[in-house]
């Protein structure tokens, strides 16, 4: 987190604790306004959920509102984790995968909307996005069970492969229960923090407070201006290891925005580098020049998963499909020099710096 409102969108993708992931601490630095005749000001509640953090930020309406606030984005962030979490013993999503090959099963609402979502944009991308990859991401170290110090053998990649294709989830017309046509493991990181972000959005419009910034894992929504007329400025990561440095800053209201990277999460071997983006098509970690995407949307859960599909989908394709959905993006691609970028139309409209 950057001062003065500056928030960086750090590219956490797939960053998971077990001991984190249920809202394991909050910490509130409300200002309440004694009187009317001051100012607007910025209140916020921060604290960590789905393995990382969280900061809510609002332009305050009115004292209580802002102090039931904090208890409610909370109560919230804990009901993701319930339907969502592959950590969680007891989430929906584990009981679900837990379930045998030909059940059927009855979805809670949120958990229908994000399985919709998913499916969707496993279609449009060509299953470069694809929510059955856990046990390739397990596999490779990246999931619940934790690192490894070698790569698997292709034995095991071509074993568990069969398990792999989004197809096998299968929806009813209503969209509300899921059949599993196949020993499928559904693992909904790379749009769930996205999700968590529209709903606590939702619950700030809700309640009548036009103006915020929803943050989780680095997966923010933006809406309205801050007190002093300005857009929301972020901060764009620069895509190196071992280091921080801002790319990119955008000044931004009304939209959602969501970064994948392979620079933060990987794993060495050999002299080569494994990253934890895991190509559905070839059961291995993406192997191309794409460094990160940063992706504006309607909504965070869309950016969110949009970004892992370009991650997947490599530079030119990348570019392509966001054009082909309609949002804008920003291709971080590694060359020899360092780094180029490739932005579509409409990005530049955001730049600050």
């Amino acid at each position: 987190m950057v001062a003065d409102h500056l928030m960086s969108a750090l590219f956490r993708h797939i960053l998971k604790r077990p001991a984190a992931l249920l809202l394991a601490a909050s910490f509130l630095f409300l200002t309440v306004l004694p009187g009317c005749s001051k100012p607007p000001q910025i209140v916020g509640h921060q604290g960590l959920t789905m393995g990382t953090s969280f900061t809510v930020k609002w332009v305050s309406s009115d004292s209580e509102t802002d102090k039931k606030l904090p208890a409610q984005i909370d109560q919230i962030l804990i009901a993701v984790n319930n339907a969502m979490s592959t950590y969680q013993a007891d989430s929906e999503l584990t009981r679900i995968n837990q379930l045998p090959a030909g059940s059927e099963v009855k979805l809670s609402s949120d958990l229908a909307k994000v399985l919709s979502r998913a499916l969707e944009i496993s279609q449009s991308s060509a299953g470069a996005f694809d929510v059955t990859v856990g046990p390739l991401v397990n596999l490779w170290g990246f999931g619940p069970e934790g690192r490894i110090i070698k790569a698997p053998s292709d034995d095991e990649i071509t074993a568990l492969s069969e398990r792999i294709g989004y197809k096998k989830i299968q929806l009813s017309k209503t969209g509300t229960e899921l059949y599993k046509s196949g020993d499928i493991y559904i693992d909904l990181s790379a749009i769930a923090k996205g999700f968590g972000v529209d709903k606590l959005a939702q619950l700030l419009e809700d309640v009548g407070i036009s103006s915020y910034l929803v943050e989780i894992g680095g997966e923010l929504r933006a809406k309205g201006i801050k007190p002093d007329g300005n857009n929301w400025k972020i901060a764009i990561e620069a895509p190196l290891v071992g280091e921080r440095k801002i790319q990119r800053i955008i000044a931004v209201k009304n939209v959602a925005i969501a970064t994948s990277g392979d620079y933060r999460n990987y794993f060495e071997e050999d002299g080569v580098r494994f990253s934890h983006t895991i190509n559905p098509a070839t059961a291995k970690p993406i192997d191309h020049k794409l460094a990160s995407v940063t992706v504006l949307a309607a909504d965070c859960a869309s950016a969110d998963a949009l970004a892992t599909a370009m991650m997947v989908l490599g530079p030119q394709v990348a570019e392509q499909y966001a054009l082909q959905e309609g949002v804008e993006a920003l291709l971080i691609v590694k060359t020899e020099a360092g780094f180029k970028e490739i932005m579509t139309p409409g990005f530049s409209d955001f730049l600050v710096q």
